[in-house]
């Protein structure tokens, strides 16, 4: 679902979102009244007391909305699918950008490690930025992060923000650059 209108919420319970564009956790309080502004990969970015904050999919029914988040096979082999890796990166948007950072051509690499803890694997992800100034990184890299520790057999996720090689348009999938009205 796609959805960019303000439409103002009241809270039906305490909910944990991401502060935009630091990644901080913050706890909004039952009752409370935020104005959602956008609604796409199962999250929602909300306003409330001037500041943008991002409420998981997991958390729609405190926004009284259905839930949009993804479910996953456990492997029974302990293992971890990969392509449930990649759709759970495929639903995370940057806040001012309506394409994912998948589409957008954002991750370099997302690979399953095995975990000194013994138990599941480690996912380490290498992501850039649209711009290395990009105020964003925060947030999408601790979305990334809290979203890929729900894909089965993921103990731990290392997500690193690198520039090299820098970001350019051409790393944007068909459909991004469809979507951002790109042509070059």
């Amino acid at each position: 679902m796609h959805q960019q209108t303000s439409q103002l919420i009241h809270l039906l319970r305490d909910v944990t979102g991401l502060v935009v564009p630091y990644g901080t956790e913050v706890t909004l309080v039952e009752g409370s009244f935020v104005t959602l502004v956008q609604s796409m990969g199962g999250s929602y970015t909300v306003i409330v007391n001037g500041n943008m904050v991002r409420i998981d999919g997991d958390d729609a029914d405190a926004l009284g909305k259905e839930n949009e988040s993804l479910t996953y096979e456990t492997p029974a082999d302990g293992s971890v699918n990969e392509e449930d890796l990649w759709n759970t990166l495929g639903t995370i948007y940057d806040p001012e950008i309506p394409v994912s950072i998948v589409e957008l051509g954002l991750i370099y690499s997302c690979e399953v490690q095995d975990y000194d803890a013994g138990e599941g694997h480690r996912v380490h992800v290498n992501m850039t930025l649209t711009a290395p100034g990009c105020g964003m990184g925060p947030v999408l890299v601790e979305e990334a992060r809290i979203r890929l520790l729900k894909v089965p057999n993921v103990a731990d996720v290392k997500v690193d923000l690198i520039f090299d090689p820098p970001w350019a348009h051409h790393m944007m999938s068909d459909t991004a650059k469809l979507e951002l009205g790109v042509f070059y």
